[in-house]
């Protein structure tokens, strides 16, 4: 055999050989990628680290591996590193569409709500009827307020699937945050006329804060009591009743829920300063004040301090009470109850020039309000009268 045909043998075994070892190591990266991708389902977290990285070992740019590591990193909840090695993907890869939803839910996690959009965005470029993706998108808009691309994304969800639960929770979320309540109940009372009492017990509170907001508190009655069915120690059941009570002036079934929550939460100060005021408001001044002392051992809260002012003026300790609200004027100086109350005081205490003094100085500041001018003109006209 010449020398040439030689040459010839042994550039065709080695082309056979790195053929061979190219197939043995595909092979490899084939099942360590599917290994991982399945260690990775049953949450065995560094076992599928530890296949994918022997897969970067032969292809430091491989995408399986580096949305695997990204998959892993950010179920860790580890958002910064899962982040890193989607944006390696990416940089390889730029239209890896599981790189892109990987990064852009890492920006969601981490409350950067405008990053996760711009990313989101770019995913839909390739797939525009990925409802998953197109809900997830729309949520975003609604963190950032932008009503009108948010609005536009649920409803292009809502023309694929009809009544995809997803997109009327956040239609119901996203017309509530803009004061919308008549329309934010529209859309939850889609989902509970089509799951009836199976549906969600925060699609129930959350009809039931609708009403609230729109102080048609009867009906909110009704959604509350549902809830606690589902709950029966639900925290914003329990609050929402014991507030639909207190504006439908039953301040004993007010009482009763204020209560129910303090047995799971004592030293919560807002729910002893509600409780607070359902007893001062039925007259019982000495469990009030109880309430409201406790609410202020837990830390500084102007409601307590306004209800032991206004039991002071109660009891007839009418410069007690002044001095209390002067307090409170100094935290919040545009709270244009504390200056008629203290206006109150003064006229109790037969002093209507300076009642009307404290009223004049308010309107100064630039507080409106239809109640203050109201009460200054009623002491203008008994003073001169």
């Amino acid at each position: 055999m010449s020398s040439f045909d030689e040459t010839n043998r042994q550039s065709a075994e080695e082309i056979a050989r790195q053929e061979a070892e190219q197939n043995r190591i595909a092979a490899e990266i084939a099942e360590l990628s599917q290994l991982g991708y399945q260690y990775l389902k049953e949450n065995l977290l560094e076992s599928a680290e530890e296949n994918f990285h022997k897969i970067l070992e032969y292809e430091p740019e491989n995408n399986y591996a580096l949305v695997g590591l990204g998959d892993s990193a950010r179920k860790r909840g580890d958002y910064r590193a899962a982040i890193e090695y989607y944006q390696k993907c990416l940089e390889h890869h730029p239209d890896n569409n599981y790189a892109l939803f990987g990064l852009a839910d890492c920006y969601k996690s981490l409350k950067h709500f405008n990053h996760a959009i711009k990313i989101w965005e770019r995913y839909l470029h390739h797939d525009d009827r990925n409802v998953t993706v197109l809900t997830r998108v729309a949520d975003a808009y609604r963190k950032v307020k932008d009503f009108k691309r948010s609005e536009e994304l649920y409803h292009r969800v809502l023309e694929m699937e009809e009544d995809n639960p997803y997109a009327l929770i956040g239609l119901g979320h996203l017309n509530y945050d803009f004061k919308n309540y008549e329309q934010a109940l529209h859309y939850w009372s889609r989902m509970y006329d089509k799951k009836g009492d199976q549906v969600d017990i925060r699609v129930l509170t959350s009809m039931g804060n609708c009403h609230r907001k729109m102080k048609t508190f009867a009906d909110g009655v009704e959604y509350f009591e549902k809830a606690l069915e589902k709950e029966p120690k639900n925290f914003y059941a329990l609050f929402g009743l014991a507030d639909c009570y207190r504006g439908l002036g039953d301040q004993e079934k007010s009482l009763t829920y204020w209560n129910r929550i303090l047995q799971k939460e004592p030293t919560n100060k807002v729910i002893l300063t509600r409780a607070g005021d359902a007893y001062r408001n039925m007259g019982d001044l000495e469990h009030a004040e109880e309430y409201y002392k406790a609410a202020l051992n837990i830390e500084f809260d102007t409601y307590a301090i306004l209800g032991l002012a206004l039991i002071s003026k109660q009891h007839g300790r009418y410069r007690e009470a002044i001095q209390s609200l002067e307090s409170l004027v100094q935290q919040d100086p545009k709270n244009h109850r504390l200056y008629m109350e203290i206006a109150d005081c003064h006229l109790k205490l037969g002093d209507k020039s300076k009642a009307l003094e404290v009223l004049i100085e308010v309107q100064k500041q630039g507080v409106r309000s239809r109640h203050v001018f109201e009460m200054a003109e009623r002491i203008k006209h008994s003073v001169s009268s």
